[in-house]
């Protein structure tokens, strides 16, 4: 399972990107605004810095808006993926970005019977959010188990990207069930990495190298190794025939 980031924080970017942890980068106005930088020039760096596919929002509510604006984001630069929401108006704008070969990403799925059309009207991605759903008492992993059945059944090539990620077992539920992409702040991304046995260990392990004497601590290689000597290692092989032609007396 891929794994994206929710964010438009360079830094928190860049910071992911040096774990070689995630495979792209999720956008939307509300993260976008927090950044307090103009837009078009934010995200052509968020597209250098990933190397991945960036998902990024219309802000139009008409279908022609959100086609026009779609344009704009694929050239911008190759790896922008358009964000269009599961309305009908968002699916008419999906049908004819798809027919132009731009990869469209349909966000604010939250029915089995929305991913189905947004399938069929070519989406590239569907974005269900699953936080948002446990948020009022439904369960949002089921939604997922419904979309994967669903797209099995019929062969959709869209992919399932897990949206509105809220803590480490989401993620590993999303992984179990087959989703293609799960994207997540970077404080989930961080809640991945830590387990308090971990620390536990390392902590352990540290303080027990501590109690030991320096000189035992330094690096000690055998007077006759070929490290110390300066001499190249002598293969199996070669030592084999080395002692064959002492024997014949060559």
């Amino acid at each position: 399972m891929k794994i994206f980031l929710d964010s438009a924080n360079l830094d928190e970017i860049r910071e992911a990107m040096s774990w070689g942890a995630i495979d792209g980068v999720t956008t939307n106005p509300s993260l976008v605004a927090k950044e307090h930088r103009n837009f078009f020039p934010l995200l052509r760096d968020i597209c250098e810095t990933v190397g991945g596919p960036v998902s990024m929002e219309t802000t139009h509510r008409d279908s022609v808006g959100m086609v026009t604006e779609g344009r704009a984001f694929s050239k911008l630069h190759p790896q922008i993926i358009v964000k269009c929401p599961l309305t009908q108006e968002g699916l008419k704008a999906t049908r004819q970005l798809a027919s132009e070969h731009i990869r469209v990403n349909v966000t604010l799925c939250f029915s089995a019977s929305q991913a189905l059309l947004a399938a069929k009207a070519g989406a590239y991605y569907v974005s269900p959010f699953i936080g948002r759903l446990d948020d009022i008492s439904t369960d949002g992993m089921e939604l997922i188990r419904a979309i994967k059945t669903i797209y099995a059944n019929y062969g959709f090539s869209t992919q399932i990207l897990v949206a509105s990620v809220r803590h480490p077992i989401h993620v590993v539920e999303a992984a179990k069930i087959g989703a293609d992409i799960a994207t997540m702040p970077f404080t989930v991304l961080q809640a991945l990495v830590k387990h308090p046995l971990t620390d536990i260990g390392l902590d352990r392990f540290l303080k027990d190298w501590e109690q030991l004497a320096p000189a035992a601590k330094a690096a000690h290689v055998p007077t006759d190794h070929p490290q110390a000597t300066g001499q190249r290692p002598i293969s199996a092989g070669a030592r084999a025939l080395a002692a064959r032609e002492k024997k014949a007396g060559r």
